[in-house]
Protein backbone atom coordinates (compact mmCIF):
# COMPACT_ATOMS: atom_id res chain seq x y z
CA UNK A 1 0.00 0.00 0.00
CA UNK A 2 1.13 3.12 -0.92
CA UNK A 3 1.48 5.76 2.19
CA UNK A 4 -1.19 8.50 2.66
CA UNK A 5 -0.82 11.90 0.71
CA UNK A 6 -0.02 14.58 3.63
CA UNK A 7 0.28 16.64 1.23
CA UNK A 8 -3.17 17.60 0.20
CA UNK A 9 -4.35 20.90 1.15
CA UNK A 10 -6.08 21.19 4.70
CA UNK A 11 -9.47 22.04 5.40
CA UNK A 12 -13.00 21.09 3.27
CA UNK A 13 -13.52 20.25 -0.24
CA UNK A 14 -16.33 19.79 -2.56
CA UNK A 15 -15.71 18.65 -5.86
CA UNK A 16 -18.46 16.73 -8.08
CA UNK A 17 -18.33 14.71 -10.93
CA UNK A 18 -20.54 12.73 -13.43
CA UNK A 19 -19.13 9.19 -14.23
CA UNK A 20 -19.17 6.56 -17.44
CA UNK A 21 -18.40 3.63 -18.44
CA UNK A 22 -17.27 3.20 -22.05
CA UNK A 23 -17.48 -0.92 -22.85
CA UNK A 24 -16.72 -0.78 -19.38
CA UNK A 25 -13.81 1.16 -19.26
CA UNK A 26 -14.72 4.21 -16.30
CA UNK A 27 -14.24 7.72 -16.97
CA UNK A 28 -14.52 10.11 -14.24
CA UNK A 29 -15.63 13.15 -15.10
CA UNK A 30 -14.71 16.48 -12.86
CA UNK A 31 -16.94 19.21 -14.01
CA UNK A 32 -17.22 21.44 -10.47
CA UNK A 33 -14.74 22.31 -7.80
CA UNK A 34 -11.11 21.99 -10.04
CA UNK A 35 -8.78 24.79 -8.99
CA UNK A 36 -6.92 27.17 -11.58
CA UNK A 37 -4.86 25.51 -13.99
CA UNK A 38 -3.03 28.02 -16.19
CA UNK A 39 -2.12 27.40 -19.67
CA UNK A 40 -3.73 29.74 -22.81
CA UNK A 41 -4.28 25.71 -24.48
CA UNK A 42 -5.51 22.57 -23.22
CA UNK A 43 -2.06 21.91 -24.47
CA UNK A 44 -0.29 24.39 -22.23
CA UNK A 45 -2.60 23.41 -19.10
CA UNK A 46 -1.81 19.43 -19.72
CA UNK A 47 1.89 20.57 -19.86
CA UNK A 48 1.86 22.37 -16.39
CA UNK A 49 0.09 19.52 -14.87
CA UNK A 50 2.85 16.90 -15.96
CA UNK A 51 5.95 18.94 -15.68
CA UNK A 52 9.16 19.42 -17.69
CA UNK A 53 9.53 15.44 -18.26
CA UNK A 54 6.40 15.01 -20.79
CA UNK A 55 3.96 12.53 -20.44
CA UNK A 56 5.72 9.71 -19.33
CA UNK A 57 7.29 11.32 -16.22
CA UNK A 58 5.66 11.59 -12.91
CA UNK A 59 3.43 14.65 -12.76
CA UNK A 60 4.04 17.51 -11.22
CA UNK A 61 2.87 18.09 -7.59
CA UNK A 62 0.45 20.72 -6.90
CA UNK A 63 -3.31 21.01 -5.92
CA UNK A 64 -4.53 19.73 -9.24
CA UNK A 65 -2.17 16.82 -9.11
CA UNK A 66 -3.63 16.58 -5.44
CA UNK A 67 -7.28 16.11 -6.79
CA UNK A 68 -6.16 14.03 -9.26
CA UNK A 69 -5.11 11.55 -6.83
CA UNK A 70 -7.81 12.38 -4.79
CA UNK A 71 -10.60 11.06 -7.06
CA UNK A 72 -8.64 8.08 -8.17
CA UNK A 73 -6.94 6.39 -5.25
CA UNK A 74 -9.06 4.57 -2.68
CA UNK A 75 -11.64 5.06 -0.77
CA UNK A 76 -12.83 7.52 -3.47
CA UNK A 77 -11.40 5.90 -6.60
CA UNK A 78 -9.40 2.50 -7.79
CA UNK A 79 -6.23 1.67 -9.31
CA UNK A 80 -8.33 1.11 -12.44
CA UNK A 81 -10.39 4.82 -12.37
CA UNK A 82 -9.59 7.35 -15.26
CA UNK A 83 -11.00 10.64 -15.80
CA UNK A 84 -10.96 13.88 -16.85
CA UNK A 85 -10.94 17.66 -16.17
CA UNK A 86 -13.12 19.50 -18.07
CA UNK A 87 -11.41 22.94 -18.86
CA UNK A 88 -12.06 25.87 -21.28
CA UNK A 89 -11.30 25.11 -25.09
CA UNK A 90 -8.85 26.52 -26.68
CA UNK A 91 -11.18 28.56 -28.53
CA UNK A 92 -14.55 28.72 -29.40
CA UNK A 93 -14.67 26.13 -32.18
CA UNK A 94 -15.02 23.83 -29.73
CA UNK A 95 -17.11 23.10 -27.25
CA UNK A 96 -14.71 22.98 -24.40
CA UNK A 97 -11.25 20.96 -23.20
CA UNK A 98 -10.26 18.16 -21.09
CA UNK A 99 -7.02 17.09 -19.28
CA UNK A 100 -7.30 12.87 -19.00
CA UNK A 101 -5.70 11.25 -16.15
CA UNK A 102 -5.22 7.77 -14.58
CA UNK A 103 -3.53 6.55 -11.55
CA UNK A 104 -0.18 7.19 -12.42
CA UNK A 105 -0.59 11.04 -14.25
CA UNK A 106 -1.80 12.09 -17.45
CA UNK A 107 -2.38 11.62 -20.75
CA UNK A 108 -2.35 12.99 -24.17
CA UNK A 109 -5.47 11.24 -25.69
CA UNK A 110 -8.38 9.20 -24.66
CA UNK A 111 -10.95 7.78 -26.71
CA UNK A 112 -13.29 5.77 -24.36
CA UNK A 113 -13.35 9.39 -22.48
CA UNK A 114 -14.19 11.09 -25.08
CA UNK A 115 -17.37 9.19 -25.96
CA UNK A 116 -17.93 9.54 -22.18
CA UNK A 117 -17.80 13.50 -22.69
CA UNK A 118 -19.92 13.31 -25.31
CA UNK A 119 -22.42 11.62 -24.25
CA UNK A 120 -22.48 13.84 -20.79
CA UNK A 121 -22.37 17.11 -22.93
CA UNK A 122 -25.56 15.92 -24.74
CA UNK A 123 -27.11 14.02 -22.03
CA UNK A 124 -27.01 16.96 -19.58
CA UNK A 125 -27.82 19.69 -22.03
CA UNK A 126 -24.62 21.21 -22.08
CA UNK A 127 -24.23 20.80 -26.44
CA UNK A 128 -28.08 20.70 -27.94
CA UNK A 129 -29.08 17.01 -29.34
CA UNK A 130 -32.22 15.77 -31.30
CA UNK A 131 -34.14 13.23 -30.01
CA UNK A 132 -33.58 11.14 -33.24
CA UNK A 133 -30.55 11.56 -35.24
CA UNK A 134 -27.10 12.70 -34.02
CA UNK A 135 -25.09 15.84 -32.79
CA UNK A 136 -21.50 16.39 -32.92
CA UNK A 137 -19.22 17.75 -29.74
CA UNK A 138 -16.15 18.85 -30.13
CA UNK A 139 -13.43 18.36 -27.84
CA UNK A 140 -10.02 20.11 -27.42
CA UNK A 141 -7.67 17.39 -25.76
CA UNK A 142 -3.61 17.75 -25.61
CA UNK A 143 -3.01 15.99 -28.46
CA UNK A 144 -5.59 18.02 -30.53
CA UNK A 145 -9.12 18.98 -31.60
CA UNK A 146 -11.22 15.69 -31.57
CA UNK A 147 -14.76 15.01 -32.15
CA UNK A 148 -17.35 13.01 -30.66
CA UNK A 149 -20.69 12.15 -32.75
CA UNK A 150 -23.53 11.04 -30.33
CA UNK A 151 -26.05 9.03 -31.95
CA UNK A 152 -29.13 9.83 -30.43
CA UNK A 153 -32.97 7.75 -30.95
CA UNK A 154 -36.27 8.08 -28.95
CA UNK A 155 -34.20 10.63 -26.66
CA UNK A 156 -31.56 8.66 -25.48
CA UNK A 157 -28.25 7.94 -26.54
CA UNK A 158 -27.36 5.12 -28.07
CA UNK A 159 -24.08 5.26 -28.87
CA UNK A 160 -21.06 7.53 -29.67
CA UNK A 161 -18.45 7.79 -32.82
CA UNK A 162 -14.49 8.91 -31.93
CA UNK A 163 -12.83 11.21 -34.70
CA UNK A 164 -9.21 11.10 -33.70
CA UNK A 165 -6.45 13.29 -34.43
CA UNK A 166 -4.42 11.62 -37.44
CA UNK A 167 -2.66 8.13 -36.65
CA UNK A 168 0.66 7.58 -37.95
CA UNK A 169 3.18 4.57 -38.16
CA UNK A 170 6.45 5.47 -37.10
CA UNK A 171 8.42 1.63 -36.94
CA UNK A 172 7.84 -1.80 -37.75
CA UNK A 173 9.10 -5.15 -36.44
CA UNK A 174 11.53 -3.94 -33.31
CA UNK A 175 12.64 -6.69 -31.70
CA UNK A 176 12.37 -6.92 -28.25
CA UNK A 177 13.35 -9.43 -25.36
CA UNK A 178 10.74 -9.69 -23.02
CA UNK A 179 10.19 -13.02 -20.10
CA UNK A 180 8.44 -14.88 -22.80
CA UNK A 181 10.65 -14.48 -25.67
CA UNK A 182 11.60 -11.35 -28.44
CA UNK A 183 8.79 -10.09 -30.09
CA UNK A 184 8.45 -7.51 -32.99
CA UNK A 185 7.00 -4.57 -32.13
CA UNK A 186 4.99 -1.94 -34.15
CA UNK A 187 4.77 1.58 -33.44
CA UNK A 188 1.90 4.14 -34.02
CA UNK A 189 0.92 7.64 -32.65
CA UNK A 190 -2.54 7.94 -32.56
CA UNK A 191 -3.19 10.95 -30.24
CA UNK A 192 -0.47 8.99 -27.62
CA UNK A 193 1.97 6.62 -28.27
CA UNK A 194 1.00 2.80 -28.91
CA UNK A 195 3.40 -0.45 -28.90
CA UNK A 196 1.69 -3.05 -30.77
CA UNK A 197 2.62 -7.14 -29.77
CA UNK A 198 0.61 -9.97 -31.17
CA UNK A 199 0.15 -12.05 -28.09
CA UNK A 200 -0.18 -15.22 -30.57
CA UNK A 201 3.61 -15.16 -31.19
CA UNK A 202 4.57 -15.14 -27.46
CA UNK A 203 1.91 -17.83 -27.26
CA UNK A 204 -0.40 -16.13 -25.27
CA UNK A 205 -3.44 -15.53 -25.19
CA UNK A 206 -5.93 -12.37 -24.75
CA UNK A 207 -7.97 -13.47 -21.58
CA UNK A 208 -8.87 -13.06 -18.27
CA UNK A 209 -6.81 -15.91 -17.21
CA UNK A 210 -4.05 -14.66 -18.61
CA UNK A 211 -4.56 -10.82 -17.29
CA UNK A 212 -1.20 -11.32 -14.73
CA UNK A 213 1.48 -12.34 -17.64
CA UNK A 214 0.09 -9.86 -20.35
CA UNK A 215 0.35 -7.03 -17.81
CA UNK A 216 3.91 -7.72 -16.94
CA UNK A 217 4.91 -8.49 -20.67
CA UNK A 218 3.25 -5.06 -21.16
CA UNK A 219 5.19 -3.45 -18.93
CA UNK A 220 8.53 -5.23 -20.27
CA UNK A 221 7.90 -4.18 -23.30
CA UNK A 222 7.08 -0.06 -22.42
CA UNK A 223 10.52 -0.18 -20.37
CA UNK A 224 12.12 -1.81 -23.24
CA UNK A 225 11.33 1.07 -25.67
CA UNK A 226 11.93 4.23 -23.34
CA UNK A 227 14.18 6.72 -25.58
CA UNK A 228 13.34 4.64 -28.99
CA UNK A 229 12.97 7.70 -31.71
CA UNK A 230 10.36 5.71 -33.16
CA UNK A 231 8.35 7.05 -29.99
CA UNK A 232 9.19 10.59 -30.41
CA UNK A 233 6.78 12.87 -31.59
CA UNK A 234 7.71 16.05 -33.75
CA UNK A 235 5.60 17.82 -31.52
CA UNK A 236 7.74 17.48 -28.59
CA UNK A 237 8.12 15.65 -25.14
CA UNK A 238 4.15 16.15 -24.40
CA UNK A 239 3.15 13.81 -27.03
CA UNK A 240 6.63 11.39 -26.86
CA UNK A 241 6.95 8.05 -25.20
CA UNK A 242 5.34 4.78 -25.38
CA UNK A 243 1.93 5.49 -23.70
CA UNK A 244 0.27 2.11 -24.08
CA UNK A 245 1.13 -1.24 -24.87
CA UNK A 246 -1.60 -3.30 -27.27
CA UNK A 247 -1.53 -7.43 -26.64
CA UNK A 248 -3.42 -8.50 -29.87
CA UNK A 249 -4.95 -11.87 -31.44
CA UNK A 250 -6.70 -12.53 -34.83
CA UNK A 251 -10.33 -13.71 -34.55
CA UNK A 252 -12.01 -14.85 -37.79
CA UNK A 253 -12.56 -12.31 -39.98
CA UNK A 254 -16.24 -10.73 -39.92
CA UNK A 255 -17.96 -9.96 -43.52
CA UNK A 256 -16.90 -6.38 -43.06
CA UNK A 257 -13.24 -7.17 -42.05
CA UNK A 258 -10.89 -7.68 -39.37
CA UNK A 259 -11.38 -8.84 -36.01
CA UNK A 260 -9.33 -8.74 -33.07
CA UNK A 261 -9.08 -9.04 -29.34
CA UNK A 262 -6.93 -6.80 -27.67
CA UNK A 263 -5.91 -5.49 -23.86
CA UNK A 264 -4.05 -2.13 -23.68
CA UNK A 265 -1.27 -2.14 -20.84
CA UNK A 266 -1.07 1.32 -19.66
CA UNK A 267 0.77 3.68 -16.84
CA UNK A 268 2.43 1.54 -14.42
CA UNK A 269 0.78 -1.86 -15.31
CA UNK A 270 -2.97 -0.37 -15.36
CA UNK A 271 -4.80 -2.52 -17.62
CA UNK A 272 -7.85 -0.67 -19.94
CA UNK A 273 -11.11 -3.00 -19.44
CA UNK A 274 -12.59 -1.64 -23.18
CA UNK A 275 -10.59 -2.35 -26.15
CA UNK A 276 -8.91 1.22 -26.06
CA UNK A 277 -10.37 4.02 -28.07
CA UNK A 278 -6.80 6.06 -29.33
CA UNK A 279 -5.13 2.40 -29.54
CA UNK A 280 -8.17 0.70 -31.82
CA UNK A 281 -6.89 4.45 -34.39
CA UNK A 282 -3.41 2.45 -33.75
CA UNK A 283 -4.13 -0.96 -34.73
CA UNK A 284 -6.54 0.91 -37.63
CA UNK A 285 -2.94 2.18 -38.98
CA UNK A 286 -1.06 -0.56 -39.10
CA UNK A 287 -3.68 -2.77 -40.20
CA UNK A 288 -3.92 -0.04 -42.76
CA UNK A 289 -0.29 -0.39 -44.03
CA UNK A 290 -0.65 -3.70 -44.15
CA UNK A 291 -3.40 -3.71 -46.66
CA UNK A 292 -5.41 -5.61 -43.77
CA UNK A 293 -8.65 -3.19 -44.17
CA UNK A 294 -9.94 -0.65 -46.58
CA UNK A 295 -12.64 1.83 -47.45
CA UNK A 296 -15.83 0.64 -46.28
CA UNK A 297 -14.39 -1.77 -44.41
CA UNK A 298 -14.39 -1.74 -40.21
CA UNK A 299 -12.18 -3.34 -37.39
CA UNK A 300 -14.18 -5.19 -34.62
CA UNK A 301 -12.18 -4.84 -31.59
CA UNK A 302 -12.69 -6.52 -28.92
CA UNK A 303 -11.89 -6.01 -25.48
CA UNK A 304 -10.55 -8.81 -22.90
CA UNK A 305 -13.75 -8.01 -20.70
CA UNK A 306 -15.84 -9.33 -23.95
CA UNK A 307 -17.07 -5.43 -25.08
CA UNK A 308 -16.28 -4.24 -28.89
CA UNK A 309 -15.34 -1.35 -30.64
CA UNK A 310 -15.91 -0.86 -34.19
CA UNK A 311 -13.36 0.99 -36.03
CA UNK A 312 -12.77 2.59 -39.65
CA UNK A 313 -10.30 4.64 -41.62
CA UNK A 314 -12.03 7.22 -43.62
CA UNK A 315 -9.81 8.98 -45.63
CA UNK A 316 -5.69 10.27 -45.19
CA UNK A 317 -4.85 13.62 -43.58
CA UNK A 318 -2.22 14.97 -45.69
CA UNK A 319 -1.29 17.83 -43.62
CA UNK A 320 -0.50 15.45 -40.72
CA UNK A 321 1.11 12.73 -43.32
CA UNK A 322 -1.85 10.00 -41.54
CA UNK A 323 -4.66 8.43 -41.23
CA UNK A 324 -7.56 9.47 -40.09
CA UNK A 325 -10.04 7.14 -38.16
CA UNK A 326 -13.52 6.67 -36.60
CA UNK A 327 -14.00 4.27 -33.34
CA UNK A 328 -17.12 3.21 -32.35
CA UNK A 329 -18.52 2.37 -29.22
CA UNK A 330 -21.42 2.67 -25.90
CA UNK A 331 -21.38 5.00 -23.22
CA UNK A 332 -23.54 4.68 -20.14
CA UNK A 333 -24.11 6.82 -17.35
CA UNK A 334 -22.98 5.64 -13.99
CA UNK A 335 -23.22 7.89 -11.27
CA UNK A 336 -23.29 11.52 -10.48
CA UNK A 337 -21.47 12.37 -7.18
CA UNK A 338 -20.16 14.75 -4.84
CA UNK A 339 -16.95 13.88 -3.16
CA UNK A 340 -15.94 15.42 -0.26
CA UNK A 341 -12.79 15.14 1.79
CA UNK A 342 -13.24 16.15 5.72
CA UNK A 343 -10.67 18.60 7.20
CA UNK A 344 -8.94 16.29 9.50
CA UNK A 345 -8.96 13.34 7.42
CA UNK A 346 -5.28 11.52 7.68
CA UNK A 347 -5.82 9.60 5.15
CA UNK A 348 -5.84 13.00 2.65
CA UNK A 349 -6.01 12.67 -1.11
CA UNK A 350 -6.10 8.28 -0.53
CA UNK A 351 -3.71 5.06 -0.82
CA UNK A 352 -3.74 2.12 -3.73
CA UNK A 353 -3.57 -1.66 -2.97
Amino acid sequence: MSSPNTTYPAGELTVRTTDYHVAGEPFRIVHEGLPPVPGDTVAERCATAIGPGGATTAPRPGALDDLRRLLVQEPRGHAGMYGGFVVPPDDDGAHFGVLFWHKDGYSTACGHGTMALGAWAVDSGRVPAPDDGAAQVRVDVPSGRVCATVHRAAGRTTGVTFRNVASQVTARKVPVATSHGTVDVDIAHAGACYASVSATQLGLAVDRAALPVLTAVGREVRAALAGHPATWHPDGALLSGVYGVILHEDLPDTPRGPNQRSITVFADGQVDRSPCGSGTSARLALLAEDGRIGAGEELRHESVVGTVFLGRVTGADTQANGLVTEVTGTAHRTGEHTFVREAGDVLGAGFLL
